[in-house]
């Protein structure tokens, strides 16, 4: 099994409100569209972690139709580790080989591309796989199980990357075609620009 984590906690400061429950088209939300990217591609357990008033985040999901499990970080100031450990925490069982961890900024990766990376993963074993493009690095990325600890044992003030970057490979990096896998939202300029390039291009799920 490899269920899916979206890290889902933090104030967005730069946005100046929750993204995500940023909407893209007519339908979704950025956490809808990102849940329903994993369930289209076969990923049953998808967990949501949220930190900053939770309640703003359960009310707009529940709207749109779709389904996850949703874990509080009441520590979720404390930085990203935190929540990321508290999802691994959620997912963590028997059976599990791996978890797809993407950020709730990055809305617009697809289904094709998850399906690249745990592809990837089960022809090679890496113990990281990340959609490339050139020397881009995308989402969502995928830790396998037997990383989980050290990310648990993690320095906050470094969090993930460290352990990330360290068990990068050449096996684990996976070339994909998608822009989406690539975009991240930060500030409201960057979200406008996004609406335009979705109103343009057409990246809305099932379009």
């Amino acid at each position: 099994m490899i269920p899916a984590i979206v890290l889902a906690a933090g104030r967005s400061s730069r946005m100046g409100r929750h993204k995500a429950n940023l909407t893209i088209g007519d339908r979704d939300t950025f956490l809808s569209r990102i849940v329903r990217t994993f369930h289209t591609a076969d990923v049953e357990d998808v967990v949501v972690v949220v930190g900053f008033d939770p309640a703003a985040i359960l009310d707009a999901f529940a709207k749109t139709g779709e389904t996850a499990r949703f874990i509080e970080n009441p520590d979720f100031d404390r930085g990203q580790l935190s929540s990321l450990v508290r999802g691994l925490n959620a997912i963590d069982r028997p059976g599990v080989a791996a978890a797809l961890v993407t950020l709730v900024d990055v809305p617009l990766f697809s289904e094709e591309t998850v399906r690249a990376v745990v592809g990837r993963y089960q022809k090679s074993r890496a113990p990281v796989v990340r959609p490339v493009r050139g020397a881009e690095h995308g989402h969502p990325v995928l830790i396998a199980r037997s990383l989980f600890d050290d990310i648990r044992r993690a320095d906050p003030a470094v969090g993930a990357k460290l352990i990330v970057r360290t068990n990068a490979s050449v096996a684990g990096d996976v070339e994909v075609d998608d822009d989406g896998a690539f975009v991240d939202v930060d500030t409201e300029s960057q979200y406008q620009e996004l609406r335009a390039r979705v109103s343009r291009q057409g990246f809305l799920l099932g379009s």
